[in-house]
């Protein structure tokens, strides 16, 4: 298993619960680096398992629910995402 390095460790703390995004500037490939608790969550919905859009609605609310009211959030409403 890989550890934390100190850079990484800082990127963690700033992003709080939230997910880490990191960039390999090598291959130019995006990583999203969460919590271990927040990968079991959601899992099934990753690996394929066939799920409803009600379920699958159901597990997204379980993982991001606690986000939803994160002011960082608020820059998706923003024109560049739209």
């Amino acid at each position: 298993m890989n550890t934390i390095t100190p850079e990484l460790r800082q990127a963690i703390e700033q992003a709080g619960d939230g997910p880490v995004r990191l960039e390999d500037p090598q291959t130019n490939t995006s990583y999203v680096l969460i919590r271990a608790d927040q990968y079991e969550r959601i899992k099934t919905l990753i690996e394929g398992e066939d799920l409803t859009s009600q379920e699958m609605t159901r597990h997204m609310w379980e993982v991001m629910k606690d986000d939803w009211s994160d002011p960082k959030l608020e820059v998706y409403d923003s024109e560049e995402y739209a």
